[in-house]
């Protein structure tokens, strides 16, 4: 097995092409300017000792060390161990609120970018497990099946706003209910869910729907995002405030942390609430309680270990050039004795 680091270089290639066009065009050039001065056989007279191969050999050997420069420029790679990893974790998926109401500016900058940055900052600090993303306002949907690539999963999550979805509500028993079919391994011992919320506007039977889930043992984990005093929902068009959300009374709607809601669901579902004001606290409770579940092995991949070979290629290329330097374009004396080719003296 084998993997080229830089493959642009070959490229390079081309440049062997040149010199073989350029050496014709200086052969074509000194037999047309000899022929000016003296026939070839007075040439031959007076240049006895010179070659008509050496020069060949020089643009063959010359060709050579570019071509092996190529190589090592493009720096292939060869495989040479094959090595078994498994990865240990918890499947954890984050259900996350996109509600209206996550709109509040009472914790900065709002409520939905902080939440955003609480679980950007808690899959930075997993280790073997796999991750999921649920969204959820009226209806639930899913935004990430459950993975290891946490980078893609960072770049979706970056994408969620208020938009997605057009019904308004917090439909936190849906997102529940998908969670569940988010755990594609019936051997993983601990499924974590974290519905990150500002706990308003629920609807449906809760409890019930916490208890199921419960049952197919899932813990379920709060974090609250928002403050107990509240704030208006700001209503923007490309960043600029056009007004705030109000109530059939056209009162201003004032929109509040709903603590309570959050901590029965973490209570029924064998977890617990997080207050997530503070990220590195939250940062802190959560590395803490997936530190202390068993980790089951869910992966295993092989991986070949590839070590670079450009050493060998830049060897043989100077080492061609250096012969080149050293090759002169008259007769070698040894070879010139043999008279291999019958010539009279």
């Amino acid at each position: 097995m084998y993997q080229l680091d830089k493959p642009i270089y070959f490229y390079l290639l081309f440049a062997i092409a040149g010199l073989i066009v350029l050496f014709l065009l200086v052969l074509l050039w000194k037999k047309h300017t000899q022929k000016k001065f003296a026939n070839a056989k007075a040439l031959k007279s007076l240049s006895p000792d010179k070659s008509k191969f050496k020069p060949w050999l020089k643009v063959i050997v010359l060709s050579l060390a570019i071509a092996s420069l190529s190589l090592a420029l493009v720096n292939p790679k060869i495989g040479t161990k094959i090595e078994t990893v498994t990865r240990a974790g918890v499947d954890v998926v984050f259900a996350l609120d996109v509600s209206k109401s996550m709109l509040a500016e009472d914790i900065a900058p709002n409520r939905i970018e902080k939440s955003k940055q609480l679980i950007t900052q808690i899959i930075n600090s997993l280790g073997g497990d796999r991750v999921g993303i649920i969204g959820y306002a009226g209806s639930a949907f899913p935004q990430v099946p459950i993975t290891t690539d946490f980078s893609t999963t960072k770049l979706f999550l970056g994408s969620m706003d208020t938009d997605m979805v057009s019904s308004q509500g917090t439909a936190i028993t849906e997102a529940i209910k998908m969670a569940e079919t988010y755990y594609n391994d019936e051997d993983q011992v601990n499924k974590v869910l974290f519905i990150i919320s500002d706990g308003e506007d629920h609807e449906g039977n809760i409890s019930s729907v916490v208890n199921e889930a419960a049952n197919l043992g899932i813990k379920i984990f709060t974090i609250g995002v928002g403050t107990p005093n509240g704030g208006s929902i700001p209503i923007k068009r490309n960043g600029i405030l056009q007004h705030y959300k109000r109530d059939q009374n056209n009162e201003q709607v004032i929109t509040r942390l709903n603590t309570e809601t959050l901590t029965e669901i973490a209570h029924i579902g064998n977890g617990k609430y997080i207050d997530g004001s503070n990220t590195k606290e939250v940062i802190e409770q959560v590395t803490s309680i997936l530190n202390g579940m068993n980790q089951k092995e869910f992966e295993a991949k092989q991986f070949t270990d590839f070590k670079d070979r450009f050493q060998w290629f830049l060897a043989l290329s100077l080492f061609l050039l250096v012969l080149d330097v050293l090759l002169l374009e008259r007769k070698t004396a040894w070879i010139k004795k043999l008279n291999l080719f019958n010539e009279s003296k």
